[in-house]
């Protein structure tokens, strides 16, 4: 295994209507997810989503909780006909997740894919807030962000597919201490410390106010580093999906790389067992929160064994293990974006260590408290200051000339990896080398015959058949331009596609 491995990110967005703070954010973000499916002419928006499979109570310590004691948002395989939900061309999903309009991304295979479908749901949630700004229309702003500063936070999920065949035990017990400490790197940065920013300062990421515990299934109550959410969405006894919660929605290409591609060459070790080290934590909450609230990256961090680092010198401790274990597994980098994620992560490793500043290009919360110190000093404004919470939420608008994050790019102030043609290319088009091509590809070309979708499953309406035709899709590295590109485009219509996947299964089978 290398940095290569199924991927996706998840990213509910912010929501609020200028003027009127109490409109009803689960109304508003129906209308988002409707007026760009409208408008980009989806007649698969009458599609809905196949919840056949969805498990979100199955725990991967071995158990499954109750209806009765889970929390309503935990119930995430009951639809709810008064919220949008629609599946995209590029393979995504756009719906309403808790009050929030949510973009996720189609599944991938490399980190900087995982960027650039990231970022092509960036420009989904531009062309809503453009399509309700127009006269007559309400007037909505979305913001890229993960708190509102206020006490309410919304997630920014990352999905690795895995081996079924490791513990979880020792996924738990590995990645703690990473994630712990994976903020210094790829955190976006926020005005205020604690969950309702009631303590002035800055801190190194959205979130980590708001983990209450190490190990847990809640996403949205006493959220845990290392969730538990054993819902694989494949092949269940061949994979499992890890579903991570901590981190924050990343503006600057090279953090949300690194965010990615650091933790997929985690998990490949963990797989490997080739982290011989015990890097447990003393304290992993405790520290999450001492770490985010300390720029100067000078907190220690305490292991249960006595011994004391900072976070960057156990970050250095994952690097060091990554290059040992590539080294003796394939002679050193395999492919280009494992060599790209390990070069990334060795530069930006050394300029935490030496002068955190000096990565304001590649860093969010490093560029954001860059700029917020210019106007606190151009002003004289110190960090309890409204204004600088309002530049704070201003920084992550989408919108290309109200969003400050996006007036820096224009200026060339910080370093995009992904081209802008391929983002744009993204927002319509599915990747090719995942089952993301099959699920996108139909819904563009048989928008009318697709009654609903899933992750794992496309469900076609033909005409003349007495029942709905489900194709299951549990292998997410199947259904590629590769294996059914040409299938694709020898077929007619729907039907005539469900006969050739028939005749190919017929084929199989009599071989």
């Amino acid at each position: 295994m290398t940095v290569r491995r199924v991927m996706g990110v998840e990213t509910e967005y912010g929501i609020s209507v200028p003027g009127n703070p109490d409109a009803n954010p689960m109304v508003l973000s129906g209308r988002v997810v409707t007026a760009y499916a409208t408008q980009v002419g989806m007649r698969a928006a009458r599609a809905g989503w196949d919840y056949e499979d969805e498990t979100p109570l199955h725990d991967a310590r071995g158990f499954e909780m109750s209806r009765a004691q889970a929390d309503q948002s935990q119930l995430t395989d009951e639809e709810d006909p008064t919220l949008a939900n629609v599946v995209l061309t590029n393979g995504a999903r756009l719906y309403v997740d808790h009050a929030h309009p949510e973009y996720s991304s189609p599944e991938v295979t490399t980190p900087r894919a995982a960027v650039t479908w990231d970022r092509a749901g960036e420009l989904v949630m531009r062309e809503a807030v453009r399509l309700l700004s127009e006269p007559g229309a309400p007037g909505v702003n979305l913001y890229k962000n993960n708190t509102d500063g206020k006490g309410s936070s919304y997630g920014t999920h990352e999905n690795y597919l895995m081996s079924r065949e490791t513990p979880f035990s020792e996924i738990v017990r590995h990645l703690v201490p990473f994630f712990t400490v994976r903020q210094v790197m790829c955190g976006s940065g926020r005005v205020g410390i604690g969950t309702e920013s009631t303590r002035p300062g800055f801190q190194i990421a959205q979130r980590s106010d708001f983990f209450e515990v190490e190990v847990g299934l809640e996403t949205t109550l006493k959220r845990p580093i290392v969730n538990t959410r054993d819902e694989p969405h494949a092949v269940a006894d061949r994979y499992r999906r890890l579903h991570v919660i901590i981190g924050d929605a990343n503006h600057c290409d090279v953090a949300n790389l690194l965010k990615m591609g650091t933790t997929s060459l985690v998990l490949g070790m963990i797989e490997a067992g080739a982290i011989p080290d015990d890097l447990t934590l003393a304290q992993p909450v405790t520290t999450l929160r001492d770490l985010s609230h300390d720029p100067s990256l000078r907190t220690p961090v305490r292991l249960l064994d006595g011994r004391q680092m900072t976070p960057v010198d156990l970050l250095w401790r994952y690097y060091e293990l990554a290059g040992k274990w590539l080294d003796s597994t394939h002679g050193g980098m395999p492919d280009d974006d494992t060599a790209e994620v390990m070069q990334r992560w060795e530069q930006v490793l050394t300029g935490l260590e030496t002068d955190p500043m000096s990565l304001h290009r590649e860093l969010d919360w490093v560029a954001k408290l860059r700029l917020l110190r210019s106007y606190a000093e151009r002003d004289g404004l110190d960090w309890s200051d409204p204004r600088l919470r309002a530049i704070d939420i201003q920084w992550s608008d989408v919108r290309e000339d109200k969003g400050l994050f996006n007036r820096l790019l224009a200026k060339g102030a910080v370093e995009r990896l992904v081209d802008e043609d391929d983002v744009r290319a993204a927002v319509v088009a599915p990747p090719e080398d995942t089952r993301a091509y099959f699920r996108g590809t139909c819904l563009a070309r048989f928008p009318q015959e697709v009654a609903a979708a899933s992750w794992d499953s496309i469900i076609f309406d033909v005409a003349g058949q007495q029942s709905l035709q489900r194709v299951p899709m549990l292998e997410p590295e199947r259904g590629t331009r590769a294996g059914v590109g040409a299938l694709l485009d020898e077929s007619t219509d729907a039907a005539d596609l469900l006969r050739r996947l028939s005749q190919d299964v017929t084929d199989t089978a009599g071989g």
